[in-house]
């Protein structure tokens, strides 16, 4: 009797150093012989401290400053406040931009920059470019000066944020970043010198701010540089530069250890490693081990037996009561044979039947929701949410086409094989859907021109409409011009016939819808290429409806910088001749071939745009053309082009013409050309058959009678 109750002490007591062990290895989160912490921050690897051994590259290799106290983490001198292994995240305490004012005027002020390394990146769903002040306008751009973007915040008097729920514009306003984002440069800068404030408000602010820590509350117009000199913001990493596929194949340089997933980060281009669902530990060090969910009863909550599965757990009622375990077991009282079999089975038949009216209607209650009964009779198509998975393979990576302000865009393919282009939100639950939207969608469905991307159906069932449009297939003008020497864009031909139906496009939208739409973010990223070349104008994100005598609309500011009209960023009032300003962007990155934000580096911080503003005369002008001019007749339409472009790129709107003006002179233009080469061609001909060597005759373009306003016949 002794001897049994020695060995169930010794197995006892096995089991609770072998239970010790497992807990023990589950809280390793550095390697051996390496700091853990420095200061407050836990330094879980693949991160380490000092030594490099201790990371698991020199990317992941941090650095802790003892001169504080407590000791500071940080990341290329910049303070580490919180790393997650769990999330691939890193929160970090980035400097502030700023400029303060006096009566005399500017008094100081600092812009930010930050460039990350390789596995790092900006999050895109965690971070808001943030701007505090009565008079601020923020700015973010990257290093490459590819995107620019921005918000600008106004108010005329003292304001408590404690009353306010969000950054609506008013002393406080907030911008998406877009995604893949390494570096960024934030600049704070006040259209009046904080003239009208100084009392209450002589300093504008502009940060990134993490929105799950940011609190309105927090913020006063009051603040000084001393008081607002960082904000936490948050840095996705990835611990390789290769999709899961890749990393898989090669399974020696595979960072994923034991019991582990890998997580592709779309940001990042990157993947990282995750404990599988009931296993615990760190993924890149020794592995992640299973965890015994019935020692945790709170966390893993059991009324009857509970028993440790290899990541799971299973929990049985007592005897003579019946249900889950997990959630709740009821006691049931012995009756009838029927009764105690047919209860499992009724609750079971019960369930499935909640689940699936319970599903039905929340389907029913979206569709209704998002305008159903109205979309249905358009000449839209409404699709079931079942279609659209199925035609783009469940969003499947390999359909992924692109990212824009609403959401992705997945292509698609329907059953009789025609291509679409799926727009899914980003983000179910920030994303409202009242009346507006539904009208705005209902306006768009009924747009119907040759260069407007044809919206071909929607999908209601889903908390926010999946929007399906025709599939364009050769991309955008903004790769054509900057990334590839595309055959679209060889002849000066093709590129005044993309700027004509480009033109038309938008003075469709002007002039003939009903109501009128203003597009609000017309760029050359936004105008796309089917596979004839043919101009689509697409996204109408940030479009918005003009209502009968309505002149402006009042809006947050969004577009895209290098885009966006002065007086629109001065205001906040949207203008058809916004439109305007940004179409003649386009047509400047069409003779040029450089970006709206390209800087010239012979005349310093002199844009492409302004620097084509003041040209003069055709020799200037030639110099700046990107392509190869075939004659003296095409060298003058090209004047007429530029003559166009630099009246829609004046600054005060007024003074521009409308889309109407402009898509009808390059309508003009566009047939001139055709017409003079149709002669040119005929004289060419008829000099080969009659032996003819003499010099043709050349045909002038008189560009003294040109206006855009009264677009005569003399050209």
């Amino acid at each position: 009797m002794k001897s049994i109750t020695q060995k169930r002490g010794f197995f006892v007591l096995l089991a609770l150093w072998s239970w010790s062990c497992t807990l023990a290895a589950a809280t390793v989160i550095t390697k051996s012989g390496c700091n853990s912490t420095c200061g407050n921050v836990s330094v879980p690897y693949p991160f380490g401290v000092g030594d490099p051994s201790c990371a698991v590259n020199e990317n992941f290799l941090l650095t802790c400053n003892y001169n504080s106290s407590p000791a500071v983490l940080q990341l290329y001198n910049i303070p580490v406040v919180n790393i997650s292994v769990d999330e691939g995240t890193m929160v970090l305490s980035l400097h502030t931009a700023y400029d303060c004012y006096n009566e005399s005027g500017l008094v100081e002020g600092l812009t930010t920059s930050q460039k990350l390394g390789d596995s790092f990146a900006l999050s895109n769903t965690r971070n808001k470019l943030t701007v505090l002040g009565c008079d601020t306008l923020g700015q973010m751009t990257n290093e490459e000066k590819t995107f620019g973007s921005g918000c600008f915040s106004l108010c005329d008097d003292r304001l408590n944020f404690t009353d306010y729920t969000n950054c609506s514009g008013v002393g406080c306003c907030q911008v998406e970043i877009p995604s893949h984002l390494k570096t960024l440069n934030i600049t704070s800068a006040s259209p009046r010198n904080h003239s009208h404030v100084l009392d209450f408000n002589p300093c504008g602010f502009v940060f990134l701010a993490d929105e799950r820590t940011f609190d309105i509350s927090d913020l006063r117009l009051s603040a000084t540089p001393n008081d607002l000199a960082s904000y936490d913001s948050v840095v996705e990493w990835v611990i390789e530069e290769k999709n899961c596929s890749e990393a898989i194949i090669n399974m020696s340089s595979n960072a994923c250890r034991e019991n582990t997933d890998c997580i592709y980060s779309k940001n990042n281009q990157g993947y990282r490693c995750l404990c599988k669902e009931g296993f615990t530990g760190n993924p890149y060090l020794q592995g992640c081990q299973d965890i015994n969910e019935c020692e945790d009863p709170k966390t893993y909550p059991c009324e009857g037996t509970c028993k440790n599965t290899i990541g799971n757990y299973t929990c049985r009622c007592p005897l003579g009561m019946h249900g889950d375990g997990k959630v709740k077991c009821k006691g049931f009282h012995i009756g009838s044979m029927v009764a105690v079999i047919g209860a499992p089975i009724l609750l079971v038949i019960s369930t499935l039947l909640s689940v699936v009216i319970c599903k039905k209607r929340t389907k029913q209650r979206n569709f209704f929701k998002n305008g159903g009964m109205l979309l249905k009779h358009q000449r839209v198509r409404i699709f079931s949410e079942a279609e659209l998975a199925k035609a783009t393979k469940s969003y499947a990576t390999d359909h992924f086409l692109g990212e824009g302000g609403f959401g992705s865009v997945y292509k698609g393919i329907l059953p009789d094989n025609t291509l679409v282009a799926v727009k899914k939100p980003r983000d179910f639950d920030k994303i409202k859907i009242d009346e507006e939207f539904q009208h705005e969608i209902n306006i768009v469905s009924q747009v119907n021109h040759i260069n407007v991307v044809r919206l071909l159906g929607l999908c209601l069932e889903t908390k926010v409409p999946l929007l399906v449009y025709e599939f364009v297939s050769n991309g955008t003008l903004f790769h054509h011009i900057h990334h590839i020497k595309s055959e679209a864009l060889l002849s000066w031909r093709s590129r005044l016939r993309i700027a004509a139906e480009t033109a038309s496009a938008l003075d469709y939208l002007h002039s003939l819808a009903n109501p009128p739409i203003i597009h609000g973010d017309v760029k050359s990223a936004n105008v796309l290429l089917d596979d004839k070349y043919t101009a689509k104008v697409s996204d109408f994100g940030a479009s918005v409806l003009v209502l009968t005598g309505q002149n402006d609309v009042a809006t947050k500011i969004q577009g895209t910088f290098g885009y966006l009209d002065p007086e629109y960023l001065l205001t906040g009032n949207l203008t058809a001749k916004s439109d305007v300003y940004s179409f003649g962007v386009i047509l400047v990155e069409l003779l040029t071939g450089k970006k709206p934000n390209f800087v010239l580096s012979t005349e310093a911080q002199t844009s492409i745009i302004n620097h084509f503003r003041s040209t003069r005369g055709n020799n200037e002008l030639s110099q700046l053309l990107c392509f190869e001019v075939a004659d003296e007749t095409e060298m003058e339409e090209i004047e007429i082009f530029a003559e166009i472009a630099k009246e829609c790129l004046h600054n005060s709107g007024i003074k521009r013409p409308t889309m109407k003006q402009v898509a009808e002179g390059l309508s003009r233009l566009t047939r001139l050309h055709e017409n003079l080469q149709f002669q040119d061609n005929r004289e060419e001909e008829t000099l080969r058959l009659l032996g003819e060597h003499e010099d043709s005759c050349s045909y002038a373009v008189s560009t003294t009678s040109f206006s855009i306003g009264n677009y005569t016949d003399s050209i």
